[in-house]
């Protein structure tokens, strides 16, 4: 019987480690190849080992891929405990962050911040929050993919014209929030490292102090495994133009809406989203983008006939002029001429002025010049307007499926946006 040291033990272990491609642990069967001996030698200096927070062990039963630290170790006891007992298969040895800092090179990481990290023994799904302007280097330039939908995202390279350094590939981010509610971006160490080092020094220069905690649904389902109901409010909204069009197609009408962005929102606006920087002028570019999804976007061939579209006014001269009517107005006309509500038509005045509002907050930016501001208080309006328009285009949605011709059909509205289960930040 072979007697192996703690001390040798650790260097194969860290050696490993730090060697692998992705900071894996060592398997316990190989650590035992490795030494020339059975795997139940070992368990007596690993024992030490793990007393002493110099290596931790990861088991199968905890974490189903066991070759990285994904969250972080279980208590010493119980890790004490399975090596008594349990089937060296199932286990992966690590050093400890105790002391990975004792013999990490970090010169051997320069530029580097989230590899080193990890190099460190941190855990992969152990992540940092990031000021929102870090993506607006992505989401501007259309040499990326950026794709977002207020609680996860990814970004990749969609042109060739960038050099290697920018050629960028972050497999998912999602979204924190501070105790006051203010948003934040979260990323994992594990996707982070992968960036290149001009890129990890980027986003280390826009990271902010570690008290934001992840989205409830973005960890739900990247960590636990665990996928919510409930879905952020702009990929409802394009739900809902998508719904609408469809029930006007069972209508034997043209579609209400020019363009729905797809079933899944999956040719949505790139910049169809929360804020990523609280000036006027992204405020006001959100407003008109908006706008063009909706009440520019209406579909005049869908009233056909039931609407006129010009109004006769008379003129202070007695003269009589003909003036066209906008396709919000067309909208609301069409509505009280098709439909009666059971509970009268409160709840759509208030839904169409919604829409008009938009309408009117789109021509103010489109025809002045404003001096551009930074104030969190656009974050606030934004989401006020967009629960708003979201709440008139459900109610149009609802007003179609009362249709007779939508009845018969097999549109079907999701169960999430019929109880509303909408996330709204």
């Amino acid at each position: 019987m072979k007697n192996i040291s703690t001390d040798e033990i650790l260097s194969e272990t860290a050696t490993f480690y730090l060697s692998s491609s992705d900071f894996n642990g060592i398997e316990a069967t190989e650590l035992a190849k490795n030494f020339g001996v059975e795997w139940c030698e070992l368990r007596g200096p690993i024992c030490k080992l793990i007393k002493k927070n110099l290596v931790g062990i990861i088991y199968s039963d905890v974490h189903a891929v066991p070759h990285i630290i994904r969250t972080g170790f279980e208590k010493k006891e119980d890790q004490i405990r399975k090596l008594k007992s349990a089937d060296s298969v199932q286990s992966c040895i690590y050093p400890s962050t105790k002391y990975l800092e004792l013999v990490v090179d970090r010169n051997g990481y320069a530029g580097k911040p989230y590899q080193l990290l990890l190099a460190l023994g941190e855990p992969q799904l152990s992540y940092r929050s990031f000021d929102l302007s870090v993506l607006e280097l992505y989401r501007n330039d259309p040499r990326y993919r950026y794709e977002c939908d207020d609680i996860n995202g990814k970004i990749c390279v969609s042109s060739d014209g960038l050099q290697a350094s920018d050629q960028v590939y972050l497999k998912t981010f999602g979204f924190s929030y501070d105790r006051n509610g203010n948003r934040a971006v979260g990323a994992f160490l594990c996707y982070l490292s992968k960036l290149s080092s001009e890129h990890q020094e980027f986003w280390s220069s826009k990271e902010l102090p570690n008290d934001y905690i992840l989205h409830p649904d973005y960890y739900g389902s990247t960590v636990r495994g665990v996928w919510s109901q409930r879905i952020p409010i702009c990929s409802a909204i394009l739900k809902e133009l998508y719904l609408v069009n469809q029930m006007a197609t069972a209508m034997e009408r043209p579609h209400l809406f020019h363009q729905d962005y797809g079933k899944y929102g999956e040719s949505k606006p790139r910049k169809f989203g929360f804020l990523i920087r609280p000036t006027l002028e992204e405020f006001n570019d959100f407003v008109l983008l908006f706008d063009k999804m909706i009440s520019e976007n209406i579909n005049k061939g869908f009233f056909q006939d039931d609407v006129s579209f010009e109004r006769e006014i008379r003129r202070p001269d007695g003269k009589i002029e003909i003036k066209p009517i906008g396709t919000l107005q067309a909208l609301d006309e069409w509505i009280r001429k098709v439909f009666i509500p059971d509970d009268g038509w409160e709840i759509w005045d208030n839904n169409i002025r919604s829409l008009k509002k938009l309408r009117r907050m789109r021509q103010k930016p489109a025809h002045a010049i404003d001096v551009n501001v930074f104030d969190q208080k656009y974050i606030k309006e934004q989401k006020d307007l967009i629960k708003r328009v979201y709440s008139a285009i459900r109610t149009l949605m609802l007003f179609l499926e009362n249709h007779e011709a939508v009845q018969t059909s097999n549109i079907g509205i999701p169960d999430w946006l019929r109880n509303n289960l909408i996330w709204t930040k």
